[in-house]
């Protein structure tokens, strides 16, 4: 498969936002993805773009998508964060995810970012397997927290 990682662009964003459906579902959370085609548009390529991105294609199209953003951490500076990495089920265990996770590492050290991050479910075993190649640091010690739309804003109003 010959396939070419380039920057992504405001044109790939229907094709990333399909590849995002698909992780949802493979994830068991096929409804989970409510971000509109527009909102990750803007989100990436608007005035104020948060994340960036890499596709991998070939000539019958998008293969796979890496999504990174900057984070900041008051112990080691400016780090990146690995938001995702898909490759499409026909391109799997072909070197996409390598070229992706390539490209941002790239991408990191042009940035000057201490480490990059990521999270990785505990029963996805392929993602684990392909993360520990690379001789990761893979750490069960924090525990991810989140706060809802509409508990922000009940805090908010308090």
């Amino acid at each position: 498969m010959n396939a070419v990682v380039r920057k992504a662009e405001a044109r790939d964003v229907p094709a990333m936002l399909a590849l995002v459906r698909e992780l949802a579902a493979f994830e068991k959370e096929p409804d989970a993805v409510t971000v509109s085609v527009a909102a990750m548009r803007d989100a990436g390529f608007g005035p104020n773009a948060v994340w960036w991105g890499w596709v991998a294609e070939d000539t019958d199209g998008v293969l796979g998508i890496a999504v990174c953003y900057e984070r900041y951490s008051t112990w080691r500076g400016r780090v990146g964060y690995l938001e995702d990495i898909v490759v499409t089920e026909r391109a799997r265990g072909k070197g996409i995810g390598e070229l992706l996770l390539k490209a941002c590492a790239a991408e990191c050290v042009e940035r000057g970012y201490h480490h990059l991050t990521w999270q990785v479910l505990e029963w996805n075993e392929g993602a684990i397997r392909f993360y520990k190649r690379f001789d990761s640091e893979l750490t069960n010690e924090w525990l991810n927290g989140r706060l809802h739309h509409e508990q922000l804003k009940r805090i908010a109003a308090e």
